[in-house]
């Protein structure tokens, strides 16, 4: 017999490091509409496609509304058994005066006696029990229930038989019941979560599983057609891969030389500055250089439309169109309403491990936090996920847009620290002009110039200035060039 058996969910599978130990109890735990109705279906289809019988015993839905289920992810309940005790007054034989029977007007001890026949007229490999709040019910009281339970788990218990326990954790009033969970081989809870706004979030938590060491924590996921899109949680240290130390220039000398080269391999640059400060258009150039060396490189637009995007590219000289046609590169848009940070950073492993994506831009950290509902754990996941991109050897960029045109400036994420770069875009006055300089706080990689430089962007693209001197105010937000005029650019038709 094999170790594990899977589950008929692959991210599940992952989350169990293989599957779920063979002829053992299971607990399937969840509010109603948490997911756990699909997730049994999955498990028991997966049964079916290996050639095994499976059973899907229900107490609180028909085998019409089960069906209904199964065909709105494109499936066919008639794969396997189902019993249902609307329908079970049949067991019984003809002398029985009604044509259905309900579960409440059962004696509990009769209803274990109807699935225990059922099961040795099936002989099923899988079975699904739903619901265990039915049992409560016919049971009215909790040390029978507990017997009842124990009962079962001790008749399963010499089959060939993998059983999942379904409970809507309506019977008790904190939600859980312990006992129970002693009871089982693992315990597996399905949350629901209402956001102020948005769509809602799922996610899930093994809470127990005897023999295998399984991923903990939360993991989220969302029920689409065909099943739970499960994501399971990143960690970063298990995902490291081999990658030449080198750099990746823009193609804009100017700029280049700020970082020494450009940013290294495996290395995160944070673009902060105001609105209209450049960043995104920075982010742009090194984009269009990596693809114009023909490496994959992915955007993900939480802000801008993908169509400004491209605009904007378009009136710089850079032809992203191009890039796309080819599958160089790939620009998705996201919409922070409807995503949470767990599916996100599966889509970026996802562009990484299947399209082998060299460079991240991420636009912007904004998004990112709106994408999140309990934003005390917003550093740990970006954390996480820069850990990821940076043993994978990718260069990312992340855009962090900050609040305010001019004076002191604030950002809703201070996420300079991770970052191994930290390149800042100001407005500042001269001459009667608003011009914009640029600097390099940090770079973790290697060497950075601490000059500050004055950078112009136009229809020729970027232009970065000589070194400047004779600020003031630079620290306080409002900086203002006292010097002489000689190092300021002007434009491109003037020098001609």
């Amino acid at each position: 017999m094999p170790d594990t058996i899977s589950t008929g969910n692959a991210g599940l599978d992952i989350i169990l490091k293989g599957g779920l130990s063979p002829r053992r109890l299971y607990l399937l735990e969840g509010a109603p509409g948490s997911g756990k109705t699909t997730l049994a279906l999955q498990f028991l289809r997966e049964g079916v496609r290996r050639g095994e019988k499976a059973l899907y015993i229900t107490l609180s839905e028909t085998a019409e509304e089960l069906a209904a289920v199964a065909a709105s992810h494109g499936w066919d309940s008639g794969e396997f058994d189902v019993f249902e005790f609307d329908s079970a007054a049949e067991i019984f034989g003809e002398g029985r005066d009604q044509s259905i029977l309900h579960p409440w007007e059962m004696e509990l001890g009769e209803t274990i006696r109807l699935i225990q026949e059922e099961v040795e007229r099936v002989k099923p490999k899988r079975v699904v029990f739903d619901s265990l709040s039915e049992m409560r019910l016919l049971a009215q009281d909790p040390l029978r229930y507990r017997r009842q339970v124990l009962a079962l788990k001790q008749f399963f218990s010499g089959r060939d038989t993998t059983v999942i326990l379904v409970d809507d954790m309506t019977g008790k009033a904190d939600g859980r019941d312990a006992h129970l969970h002693s009871l089982c081989h693992g315990v597996i809870t399905l949350e629901r979560l209402t956001l102020d706004f948005g769509a809602a979030r799922r996610r899930l938590q093994v809470q127990k599983l005897r023999g295998i060491d399984f991923i903990a924590g939360y993991h989220d996921f969302t029920i689409r057609t065909g099943g739970l899109q499960i994501y399971p949680r990143l960690i970063a240290a298990t995902h490291h891969g081999e990658f030449a130390d080198e750099v990746t220039p823009s193609g804009v000398q100017g700029l280049d030389n700020l970082l020494d080269g450009g940013p290294l391999r495996g290395t995160s640059t944070l673009l902060t500055g105001p609105a209209g400060s450049g960043k995104t258009t920075i982010a742009l150039q090194y984009l269009h250089a990596a693809c114009e060396r023909g490496e994959p490189s992915t955007v993900y637009e939480f802000d801008e439309r993908i169509g400004t995007l491209m605009a904007r590219a378009k009136a710089f000289g850079f032809d992203l169109e191009k890039h796309i046609a080819n599958g160089t590169l790939c620009v998705e848009q996201i919409d922070p309403a409807e995503i949470s940070p767990g599916e996100f950073a599966f889509r970026v492993r996802r562009e990484v491990e299947e399209r082998k994506a060299r460079m991240i831009v991420i636009d912007s950290l904004n998004g990112y936090v709106a994408a999140m509902p309990q934003e005390q754990h917003l550093i740990l996941q970006m954390h996480e996920l820069l850990s990821y991109l940076s043993q994978k050897g990718v260069v990312t960029l992340l855009i962090d847009p900050q609040t305010g045109l001019v004076g002191a400036m604030t950002t809703s994420l201070n996420i300079s620290y991770i970052a191994d770069a930290v390149v800042l875009l100001r407005f500042f006055e001269a001459e009667g002009r608003v011009r914009k300089a640029v600097s390099v706080l940090k770079n973790r990689g290697g060497a950075h110039e601490d000059t500050i430089r004055e950078l112009r962007v136009d229809a020729g693209g970027i232009r970065v200035g000589e070194p400047l001197s004779q600020f003031r105010g630079i620290l306080t937000g409002t900086p203002e060039y006292l010097g002489i005029r000689d190092p300021l650019m002007e434009d491109r038709d003037r020098e001609r």
